[in-house]
């Protein structure tokens, strides 16, 4: 039997919110904006807050169950956060404020600033771009106007491995510039031969992902940007995956020349649903002049022990520009910040190599049930085969559903594009063995059941609140109220 919807469950006249006498003017409403009715259901407050508690144990999330989303680092955002990012002095302040009142939220920017540099072995950073896609974009605009600036205009290529994140080839035709897809060797590496074919002065440069997006850390890393450099192209890093390599390696060191960092991923901010993210980038020394801002920088040092420095905002010589209104998702940067500090240095390392040695136990054990095209030691995911020879009628995607039955989050699916019926499966290094082997016996079972009993998987999920969508249908029809589901859908 279904449970009642909320709009069975009105009845006119049921007020769920008593609202206190108004204390400015009233004032008249433009007609324009004022409609005729307003097709919601009349309910008290207890029915409305059953209602969004019910829809909120609906959804999967890192609280419930285990989430192993590769490429999307959905780890566990500690409470700790949360607490920091509500504080009154963070939560209530306005971005109009004049900087002299706000220099405690300045400082917090400075610091993550510093902190990322650091990290990232970079000599600027800007906090500006609100999301990781949003960080590629204002990458390769650092690109291109260092090149235009030089009085370069023939270089129009971008390099992209076919292992890179899907969003670099989509952010480079945004900025006008042509996509040259570099394909993969036998170990999953950049294809050197074919990389350095392509190297000639109509190259911007390249936008690798490292570790790439089947787990695997470019073997020959420093010859492709040395080939990269060699034809005065630039080299940009999609920091997407860097829970891998904090505090172990650093990109810049290695010669990037520009970063995103994932604030919604590597350092634990709020992640999902749309956002909020955050995608600050990290430049060497010859794209400093370039970042987007305004960037929080010292205006006035401090005379003595006694005294602190004050902070205000800057706008580098040869800015791009504000990529965001105002100074980047704030609220994103005291939850990164307060990560960091809890950590310490020693502590981000130890994150990486934890999310990296759970990848590698859920590679291992794995290896007899899955076929595993690229098996060699991988980094904080790894990709897996969703095929059997022996149950050919068995899909990746149906795994995945079956996944739901067993109560865990299916991993990310078709992605990346170079391995048939992709599983990408990143633990991360918020899990416990416990979790991981409950996962690992899920899907040897499955992969038994693909075999024994194929229709469990291709009818799956059978426990969830809504069973296997028309998801083609889905995404054509959108449905976004709370009305009840239509017939097409369930079918």
């Amino acid at each position: 039997m279904k449970e009642p919807l909320i709009y069975d469950l009105g009845s006119p006249g049921r007020v769920g919110v008593g609202m206190p006498d108004p204390d400015v003017p009233l004032t008249e409403i433009p007609a324009a904006l004022v409609r005729e009715d307003l097709d919601l259901p009349e309910v008290d407050e207890l029915t409305a807050v059953r209602h969004f508690q019910r829809l909120s144990q609906l959804n999967h999330n890192i609280e419930k169950d285990f989430y192993p989303l590769g490429s999307c680092t959905m780890k566990y955002n500690p409470k700790l956060n949360e607490d920091m990012a509500r504080l009154p002095g963070f939560a209530h302040i306005h971005p109009l404020q004049d900087t002299d009142t706000v220099q405690g939220a300045l400082e917090v920017m400075f610091d993550v600033q510093e902190w990322l540099a650091e990290l990232g072995g970079f000599a600027g950073v800007s906090l500006q771009p609100a999301a990781g896609a949003h960080g590629e974009f204002a990458g390769i605009l650092m690109m291109r106007k260092y090149h235009l600036n030089k009085g370069d205009t023939k270089r129009t290529k971008m390099l992209i491995p076919d292992s890179a994140h899907g969003t670099n080839p989509a952010s480079t035709s945004m900025s006008g510039l042509t996509v040259i897809e570099i394909p993969s060797d036998e170990r999953g590496n950049v294809d050197l031969a074919v990389l350095r074919e392509q190297c000639d002065d109509t190259v911007v440069g390249l936008m690798i992902t490292n570790p790439n997006t089947l787990g695997l850390f470019e073997e020959h890393m420093l010859e492709v940007i040395e080939a990269v450099h060699a034809c005065g192209g630039l080299v940009y890093g999609d920091g997407a995956n860097f829970n891998a390599l904090m505090g172990i390696v650093r990109p810049g060191d290695m010669g990037f020349d520009v970063m995103h960092y994932n604030l919604h991923k590597t350092f634990s901010t709020p992640h999902g649903g749309g956002g909020p993210g955050s995608g600050p980038v990290g430049v060497s020394e010859r794209l400093t002049p370039f970042l987007p801002g305004p960037i929080v920088g010292i205006v006035e040092d401090a005379d003595d022990d006694d005294e602190l420095p004050v902070y205000g905002f800057m706008m580098p010589e040869k800015s791009i520009g504000r990529m965001k209104a105002f100074h980047g998702q704030f609220g994103m940067h005291v939850r990164a910040l307060s990560y960091m500090l809890a950590y310490g240095g020693e502590g981000l390392r130890k994150v990486s190599e934890m999310a990296v040695l759970n990848a590698n136990y859920l590679r291992v054990r794995l290896h007899d049930a899955y076929h595993i095209p690229f098996d060699r030691i991988n980094m904080h995911e790894f990709v897996a085969e969703g095929r059997f020879s022996d149950a050919p009628n068995v899909h990746a995607l149906d795994i995945a559903k079956r996944l739901m039955d067993y109560g865990f989050h299916p991993p990310t699916n078709y992605f990346p594009l170079i391995v048939h019926e992709a599983l990408m499966i990143e633990p991360t290094e918020t899990e416990s063995k416990e979790t991981l082997d409950a996962f690992t016996d899920a899907m040897i079972q499955i992969g038994q059941e693909a075999r024994d009993a194929p229709e469990l998987l291709q009818s799956a999920p059978h426990v969830t609140p809504i069973g296997r969508l028309d998801e083609v249908m889905a995404a054509k029809q959108l449905v976004l109220c709370c009305r009840p589901i239509p017939e097409w859908a369930e079918e």
